[in-house]
């Protein structure tokens, strides 16, 4: 992977993990995920002004990835109710590229080296142990864990659904403006017959959250689709997912949470994992 893909990855990680530090700020999810979703909208509209429109026969892509991302937008919601995600999520997060990387070599002929393929699970391993920070964490609940399970399904198959978009596209920017907006729309029909209310007290209390989530969220992610059109879909993601390595340190400078050993192996594993992706190609 070239550095400059690699380093625009990182960046982009970075900036998804300052949004979910937005987000864990807040109580109420529910105002904090939609402000973040409808807070793509101004940026997503900016964006298909700004760029081309995407190719048509991309369509098929826009509309599978924007019901892939509100369902697991809504997923994360629903888990929030039966449940301490932050104690599973990192299982989400560290099996989204292993399920990314087995797709791309067994169905869609992507050819990964050895090397890659461990680097990807070195990733995955390091992110996913941090689910054994806590003794009491929800691996012993097989209901969380499938929890887990299938929100890290979600995460994968948009990600292939996006990356594939994007190519078929012809614009990376392009695509994701569209794919956003549509996600918005759905996503605020959505809340608006479980929450009736809630879209205009996020307009109208919360906008200051939406456009700074909603900017950090769509440009982090408008550039991991950049990156899908010029390296491996598998590989991106497994760089991606380093933002909960991100999330974990802005946790122990920001807000002096303790770093004992099970984060430091953790981070050493996941950056070790990422060097190996550096050298890779």
């Amino acid at each position: 992977m070239s550095l400059t893909v690699m380093t625009i990855v990182l960046i982009a990680a970075l900036l998804h993990a300052s949004w979910n530090y937005l987000v864990k700020q807040t109580e109420d999810k529910h105002i904090s995920m939609s402000a973040v979703v409808i807070g793509h909208t101004p940026f997503a509209i900016a964006a298909i002004l700004c760029t081309p429109l995407p190719e048509l026969n991309s369509l098929p892509y826009v509309i599978a990835g924007a019901i892939l991302h509100t369902g697991y937008q809504l997923f994360l919601l629903y888990s929030y109710r039966i449940g301490d995600l932050s104690q599973v999520y990192p299982l989400a997060r560290g099996v989204a590229p292993l399920f990314v990387a087995g797709v791309s070599v067994l169905l869609l002929g992507v050819n990964l080296s050895q090397f890659e393929m461990v680097a990807i699970v070195i990733i995955g391993t390091g992110i996913m142990s941090l689910t054994l920070v806590r003794r009491s964490d929800g691996l012993r609940n097989g209901r969380a864990t499938s929890l887990a399970i299938i929100t890290g399904g979600f995460i994968a198959a948009y990600s292939i659904v996006d990356g594939i978009g994007a190519r078929e596209a012809g614009t990376a920017l392009g695509f994701y403006g569209s794919l956003s907006i549509l996600n918005a729309i759905i996503f605020a029909a959505f809340m608006r017959f479980i929450r009736p209310g809630l879209i205009k007290k996020v307009v109208s209390q919360n906008w200051r959250l939406a456009f700074s989530g909603g900017c950090a969220s769509f440009t982090a992610y408008a550039l991991v689709i950049w990156a899908f059109t010029l390296a491996p879909i598998a590989l991106v993601t497994a760089l991606r997912e380093t933002s909960i390595i991100f999330a974990l340190l802005l946790g122990v400078f920001v807000l002096k949470e303790r770093l004992d050993l099970v984060k430091l192996i953790a981070t050493m594993l996941t950056m070790l994992g990422v060097g190996m992706l550096r050298v890779s190609r």
